[in-house]
């Protein structure tokens, strides 16, 4: 999805904050990504398939806007725009076709791997375009937040290197010290809980500010208020 090269992302999954995944994305397998997301919006609805369109940047009034085609058919080209969250880590990933990352807004860090290591992260600025094979496992991180514009060919889906569980895992108590709906402070501040991920080493948690903005944070970095 999208890491500083999700290469500079993936895709939807955590670094969207605040979707839940479908249940069969937590064993690792191939879901097609819209399936696992919530908050996608189409930024084209008043277009026909093949009619010519300019979308400008704009505040995103969801975590996924599709500007064309769809992630999810086969064979079809597909743009969509993903904001990810600040503070969002997205984990180790793949993805069985191309992807092709824009940063467009804010700074987006990618690295290359099967293990999620800050020190392989890279700098991608606005502008910065970044190509990820299929096959690739790769990670990101969005410490202040970010728009990344990811095209391709479908189907886009994740596979998670270390699978993927959320707050509605029957064994929720053996990886989360924390519940949604709970109220927790950390380092960017406090909130409360809507949605907790875990994929190996990496635990995260959405949290909705007293301002009503959301970040990611941590399972570490929290402690309840």
């Amino acid at each position: 999805m999208g890491a500083k090269a999700w290469l500079a992302l993936p895709l939807l999954g955590l670094a969207c904050g605040g979707r839940s995944p479908a249940p069969e994305t937590m064993s690792g397998e191939l879901r097609p990504a819209m399936a696992a997301a919530s908050g996608v919006v189409r930024g084209d609805s008043d277009k026909g398939p093949r009619d010519h369109r300019v979308i400008p940047l704009r505040p995103l009034t969801g975590d996924v806007e599709i500007l064309y085609g769809d992630p999810d058919v086969a064979g079809q080209p597909f743009v969509m725009r993903i904001r990810e969250l600040p503070g969002a880590v997205v984990p180790p990933h793949s993805h069985e076709v191309d992807e092709h990352i824009t940063v467009v807004q804010g700074t987006w860090y990618f690295g290359l791997g099967e293990t999620f290591d800050r020190d392989r992260l890279e700098e991608l600025r606005p502008g910065t375009y970044a190509f990820a094979p299929q096959g690739t496992w790769m990670f990101g991180y969005a410490p202040d937040g970010a728009i990344v514009q990811v095209h391709g060919v479908g189907p886009f889906q994740i596979r998670w290197r270390n699978g993927l569980k959320t707050l509605d895992d029957p064994q929720v108590e053996s990886v989360f010290l924390f519940r949604r709906g709970e109220r927790v402070v950390g380092s960017r501040g406090a909130g409360r809980i809507t949605e907790g991920y875990a994929s190996g080493s990496v635990i995260q948690y959405v949290i909705e500010g007293t301002d009503g903005s959301r970040f990611m944070a941590d399972q570490q970095d929290l402690d309840r208020q």
